[in-house]
């Protein structure tokens, strides 16, 4: 980083707060999944994102729960798409299964959020997306990254411990981000999708955006 610049702002409280440990059910990301093709293919299937046991007590035995509609504002290709959830048969927790290309907590596709924010120049998206949401997306992805950085050195992982370490405990959200690509560590087409995935396997909760 350069001595003249100044240092990343703090990110929103909503962005570092993991799941608490008393918490039962949460989203879960299919990371693999990263087109709506496939996703629609899944969803045909009962078994098609089942977990092979409970995310939180570990029971085998998951039972299909629902199929709520996710809304995706300002998407083009489609405006909302169907997800599964399944409720352990054990413990009664509610786990959510979202496509790696559905934004948590956004509302949006990724591909919708990257196009307004690290692409350049950003293609028109269908409504467009609002002046403030693009500031706060922004914003979010200028403040500080050190909590992520913290989660990547410590995980054990050698390409996560060399990604931290490119970035610094000074670097920023989309610092993390190019670094991220720049290592060879996205898996998805959207660096944001495979980021904000990978972070949320190593901490459930917390969040690139």
């Amino acid at each position: 980083m350069s001595h003249q610049r100044l240092p990343p702002p703090e990110p929103a409280s909503c962005l570092v707060q993991p799941y608490p440990s008393s918490q039962k059910g949460g989203t879960w990301i299919a990371e693999h999944v990263t087109d709506r093709d496939e996703h629609r293919r899944r969803l045909c299937d009962p078994d098609g994102y089942r977990p092979r046991e409970c995310f939180g007590c570990h029971h085998a035995v998951l039972h299909v729960h629902d199929h709520p509609t996710r809304v995706l504002v300002a998407d083009s290709l489609e405006p909302g798409t169907r997800i599964v959830r399944y409720r352990c048969a054990a413990c009664e927790a509610v786990w959510r299964i979202l496509p790696a290309f559905v934004a948590r907590q956004l509302w949006r596709s990724w591909d919708t959020v990257h196009a307004t924010t690290v692409a350049a120049p950003a293609p028109p998206t269908q409504p467009p997306v609002p002046k403030r949401t693009l500031q706060r997306w922004r914003a979010r992805l200028r403040a500080w990254a050190i909590t992520l950085v913290q989660l990547f050195a410590t995980s054990f992982a050698e390409l996560l411990v060399r990604i931290a370490l490119s970035v610094g405990h000074e670097g920023s959200r989309e610092d993390l981000v190019h670094a991220y690509v720049a290592h060879g560590a996205e898996r998805a087409g959207n660096p944001l999708a495979a980021l904000a995935a990978h972070i949320h396997r190593l901490m459930p909760g917390l969040r690139l955006m």
